[in-house]
C-alpha cells in the first residue's frame, strides 16, 4: 500500500481546517474562528459521531455483519452512516422529516439507502413522526440496528474523543468561547466536555432557531410549545438525553432569515462552503460578540455545506418565495410593536384563587394571564382553562390558579421580526415577550392587527 494513501475514506474523517473569519463579524472586538466540519468526507460534522456510533456498536455487538442500521435523520446522520455502512458492508434506511432539501434525500439514495419520508409537523410521539417510524421499522426489521442519535451516549462520545482534542490542539487552548448550534446537543455535549476538563473558565454558547424548545428551556427553564422553522439539522420539538442544559453558559436564538442569509454572507464574503446550519451558528456567534463587547477568541462550528441546499438557501426564488429577500424594511419587531399605547402588564401568582383571577381579568378586561411562583414564570391561564374549570361542576373558585397553567404560548424577544411572530401567533394564543430573562410584555392577536391596521394608515 502506498506510503500516504488512507486504508479507506473513514481515515479521512476529523483534521478539518480552522478559519478566522475576516468581513463577517469586521469591527467586533472578538475574533471569531470557524471550524470547517463540512470538509469531512461525508459532508458534516456528523461523520465523527457515525464513526464512533458504529463502531461501538460492533463492540458490544449490537450491529452484526450484514445487518441494517436504521435511523431517524436530517440528512447528515444518515450520510455518515451511509458512508460507513458502503465501506462496512451494511444496509441503510433512512427516515426524514419532509421539510428536508431534495439534495439530501438524493444524497442517501446514492449511497443505495432507502430514504422514508414522514411530515415534520407532527408531535414527536405521533406514529407518523420520522422518530416513530425508525423505531416501527427497527421492530419490523431482522438483523437492525437502530442508531438512536438522540439518546445513544456515543454520539457525544464520538466529539469528545474527536472533535474536543482537534479544537483544543488547533487552538493551542486559546479559545475562550466555544459555540454551536443545537440538534441533538451531542456535539455542544461532547466537545463541551473535553473543554471544560481543560480550560473550566471556557464559555459554551449554543444557537437555537427560533420554534425550537432549547432557547426557553436554557433561559427561563421551562418547556413550551415548538412551532415550525425551515432552516435545517438544528433546535428541536423535544428534550434529547444526548442534550446537556447544565453545560451551557448562554444560548442565542436566531431566525430562519438570519440562518439563510448569513449563510450566504459565508460563501460570498469569506469564500465558506457552508449550509444554513452553519449560517444559523456564524449569527447567533456574532450576535453573542456583538452583546459582549471583549475582547476573546470565538470558535465556531460549521455543521455541513452549501451543496445540500443549493434548491433553497442558495436559491434566489425559493428565499423570496418564502420572504427572506424582501426589499422593503419589513413590518418591524416585536419591540416596534410594544411602543405603541398598551395598556401594562397584569400577572397572577401561582398561589391565587380563581375567583381573584377572574376579577382581575374581568376589571382588565383581558382573557389571559401570565402566572408566576415566585420569578418563576409557570405559564398562562387564559378564560378558556378558567371557563372549562368552572364548567365541569367538580372544581371551586376558592382552587388556586395554579393546577390551570399551561404552556400553549410562544416566547419571543424585542428584536423578533413581525413576520415571524405572524407565524407564530397563526398557531398559538399570545406571545411573551423577554428582554433577557426578565418578562416585558404579553403580545395576542388582536394586539397584532392592531399595530398591523395602524400600520397601513
Amino acid at each position: 500500500m502506498l506510503k500516504q494513501a488512507r486504508a479507506n475514506i473513514l481515515e479521512a474523517i476529523g483534521n478539518t481546517p480552522l478559519v478566522k473569519l475576516n468581513r463577517i463579524g469586521a469591527g467586533l472586538k472578538a475574533d471569531i474562528y470557524v471550524k470547517c466540519e463540512y470538509m469531512n468526507p461525508g459532508g458534516s460534522m456528523k461523520d465523527r459521531m457515525t464513526l464512533n456510533l458504529v463502531d461501538q456498536a460492533e463492540v458490544r455487538g449490537d450491529l452484526q455483519p450484514g445487518g441494517t442500521i436504521i435511523e431517524a435523520t436530517s440528512g447528515n446522520t444518515g450520510a455518515g452512516l451511509a458512508m460507513i455502512a458502503a465501506v462496512r458492508g451494511y444496509q441503510c434506511v433512512f427516515v426524514m422529516p419532509d421539510k428536508m432539501s431534495e439534495e439530501k434525500i438524493a444524497s442517501l439514495r446514492a449511497f443505495g439507502a432507502r430514504v422514508v419520508v414522514c411530515p415534520a409537523a407532527v408531535e414527536p410521539d405521533d406514529p407518523r413522526s420520522y422518530y416513530s417510524v425508525a423505531k416501527r421499522l427497527c421492530d419490523e426489521t431482522p438483523n437492525s440496528f437502530y442508531a438512536n442519535q438522540y439518546h445513544n451516549p456515543d454520539n457525544p462520545g464520538g466529539h469528545y474523543l474527536s472533535t474536543g482534542p482537534e479544537l483544543w490542539e488547533q487552538t493551542d487552548g486559546e479559545i475562550d468561547v466555544f459555540v454551536a448550534g443545537m440538534g441533538t446537543g451531542g456535539t455542544m455535549a461532547g466537545v463541551g466536555r473535553y473543554l471544560r476538563e481543560h480550560k473550566p473558565e471556557v464559555r459554551l454558547v449554543g444557537v437555537d432557531p427560533v420554534g425550537s424548545l432549547y432557547y426557553d428551556y436554557v433561559k427561563h427553564q421551562r418547556l413550551t410549545k415548538a412551532f415550525t422553522y425551515m432552516v435545517e439539522g438544528i433546535g428541536e420539538d423535544f428534550l434529547p438525553s444526548t442534550f446537556d442544559a447544565s453545560l451551557l453558559d448562554d444560548i442565542v436564538r436566531v431566525d430562519d432569515k438570519e440562518c439563510f442569509l448569513t449563510a450566504r454572507e459565508l460563501v460570498r464574503l469569506e469564500g465558506l462552503y457552508a449550509g444554513g446550519s452553519s449560517g444559523a451558528a456564524v449569527a447567533g456567534a456574532v450576535k453573542y460578540a456583538r452583546e459582549r463587547d471583549r475582547r476573546e477568541n470565538i470558535v465556531v462550528l460549521l455543521p455541513d455545506g452549501a451543496a445540500k441546499y443549493l434548491s433553497k438557501v442558495f436559491n434566489d426564488e425559493w428565499l423570496r418565495e418564502n420572504g427572506f429577500l424582501e426589499q422593503s424594511p419589513g413590518l418591524g419587531t416585536v419591540g416596534d410593536l410594544l411602543r405603541q399605547p398598551r395598556t401594562e402588564l397584569i400577572t397572577a401568582r401561582a398561589d391565587e384563587r380563581v375567583r381573584d383571577v377572574i376579577k382581575t381579568m374581568t376589571t382588565h378586561g383581558i382573557s389571559q394571564l401570565p402566572v408566576f411562583d415566585g420569578d418563576r414564570l409557570l405559564g398562562v391561564v387564559s378564560e378558556v382553562a378558567l371557563l372549562r374549570h368552572l364548567a365541569t361542576g367538580e372544581y371551586s373558585p376558592g382552587a388556586t390558579v395554579a393546577s390551570l397553567v399551561d404552556d400553549d404560548y410562544a416566547s419571543v424577544e424585542p428584536g423578533t421580526s413581525i413576520e415571524s411572530l405572524q407565524k407564530m401567533l397563526a398557531d398559538t394564543r399570545l406571545a411573551m415577550v423577554f428582554d433577557g430573562s426578565r418578562l416585558t410584555g404579553l403580545v395576542t392577536k388582536i394586539d397584532l392587527i392592531e399595530y398591523l391596521a395602524r400600520q397601513a394608515v
